[in-house]
């Protein structure tokens, strides 16, 4: 290809990574999510074309303004990154709960195949005590009936679990619990239909869980433990599957781009609501370590349970949003 060819196709992908470095001070951190995602892409793509004109030996100018690109692009990426405490704030305020309203109704339809199989599968096992048996085996149910048992001094702990320390739980707590988060929120790439399995999966457990322990009499025990910590925790595994019901959706109806240009377009957004929802279940688990085992009366919890549901719906509903003087 004669070098004038080679200019004319690439020059606007040159110039596009020229616009999002032309202020040389900028950190990588500040630019915009979309910009985030694409630098990197154009920066490999010029390391080739570099690499191109270095090998069919264009002239020395257009050789020169290449290797001042990649070498801008190599200080941006590489240079030494701070922790920017002020970036975590704004993600937290704005960000997170914004780019959540905008995609609320994938929240909805997660919400909606998590909750349904929860409420049948109890009121089965409420009314049945020997269903949850076709759901767990018999040692899960053992376990479950012994964690909750109002003569158990270690609530929400099976006798293996007994003599750890709170903060040895914590960290259970935090595996644990984004492990499914992610499962959740991966499963959307099988068009959605993995994220449907585990919202749906999750959904009947809970509820079958909740079920049978409530209609043994466990109900203060069970509910006073997980009512605090689950304002942060189920909200955070519906987020994942609202997550991974928009990397389905994109697969699934692309429009007018290619399904791989569509995933890239939203996937920025989808990753967005995972990191807010880890940030959800470091807390849930926080709680859930610390809080939920305590011997404090149920009444206190339920308390302390309402206070956080509402501050939860409180913080996704209206953190964010601008408010313009009328």
């Amino acid at each position: 290809m004669k070098q004038q060819q080679f200019e004319a196709q690439n020059h606007k992908t040159w110039q596009k990574f020229e616009q999002l470095l032309k202020n040389k001070e900028k950190l990588f951190s500040s630019l915009s999510i979309a910009a985030q995602y694409e630098l990197p892409i154009l920066y490999k793509t010029l390391c080739n074309h570099y690499a191109l004109a270095q090998t069919r030996h264009y002239s020395p100018y257009l050789i020169e303004r290449l290797h001042r690109l990649v070498l801008q692009g190599h200080q941006q990426f590489y240079r030494k990154k701070h922790f920017s405490l002020w970036k975590l704030i704004e993600f937290i305020s704005t960000t997170f709960p914004q780019t959540f309203r905008a995609y609320i109704r994938y929240f909805y339809a997660a919400l909606i195949f998590s909750l349904l199989p929860a409420l049948v599968v109890g009121l089965l096992c409420f009314n049945n005590a020997q269903f949850i048996y076709t759901l767990m085996p018999v040692q899960s149910v053992n376990g479950m009936e012994q964690m909750y048992d109002p003569s158990n001094r270690h609530l929400g702990r099976t006798e293996s679990r007994k003599s750890e320390t709170n903060l040895m739980m914590f960290g259970y707590y935090i595996q644990h619990n984004t492990g499914i988060g992610f499962r959740t929120f991966a499963g959307g790439l099988f068009l959605g239909i993995g994220s449907l399995f585990y919202l749906f999966y999750n959904g009947i457990l809970l509820g079958g869980i909740s079920g049978h322990l409530t209609q043994l009499g466990f109900q203060d025990t069970f509910w006073s433990f997980v009512c605090g910590h689950g304002a942060f925790e189920l909200t955070a595994i519906v987020i994942s599957g609202a997550a991974g019901f928009m990397l389905g959706h994109k697969l699934i109806a692309p429009q007018q781009f290619s399904r791989l240009d569509a995933l890239k377009k939203i996937a920025p957004d989808a990753l967005i609501l995972m990191m807010g929802a880890a940030l959800m279940f470091f807390i849930a688990a926080f709680i859930e370590a610390f809080w939920s085992p305590s011997l404090f009366p149920p009444s206190v919890k339920y308390f302390v349970a309402s206070l956080l549901w509402t501050f939860v719906i409180a913080y996704l509903s209206l953190a964010g949003k601008k408010h313009h003087a009328t």
